[in-house]
């Protein structure tokens, strides 16, 4: 058995840090599995070192498919824009997400398309053509 790490870039804990301390939200949307994310999102700063999943109802920590179960994917409003279909389950990943893990373009899109609906500045960054929703 041989066991392979891709270690974060040196610079992530402190532009992590920095962001934290503008008053930026971070959150890492990712299509690893959910131990890999979460062990990344320590390691970054995005999760404490302590954290542990505090039940059913934490969404701290969440795979692609439970965010669109939860917030019930996307409608079209009266002039056809794109809207979250459920704005109050929204709201709640909003203030508790940290990781999504297991994610796709879609799940992204999802998120910045709800971000949006609610007047926040939406910003990305990645390292993959998918990485822009």
């Amino acid at each position: 058995m041989v066991g392979i790490k891709d270690p974060i870039r040196e610079a992530v804990p402190g532009a992590v840090r920095q962001c934290f301390q503008a008053g930026v939200r971070v959150r890492m949307i990712t299509g690893d599995n959910p131990a890999t994310a979460v062990a990344i999102a320590k390691e970054a700063g995005i999760l404490e070192e302590d954290w542990v999943k505090k039940g059913k109802d934490d969404c701290t920590v969440m795979t692609g498919a439970e965010f669109r179960d939860f917030v019930g994917g996307l409608d079209q409003d009266e002039d056809g824009a794109d809207v979250v279909r459920n704005l109050e389950n929204f709201k709640k990943v909003r203030d508790q997400l940290k990781v999504l893990a297991r994610s796709s373009p879609t799940d992204k899109y999802i998120m910045a398309t709800g971000l949006k609906q609610l007047h926040h500045v939406v910003a990305m960054t990645g390292d993959g053509t998918n990485d822009a929703p």
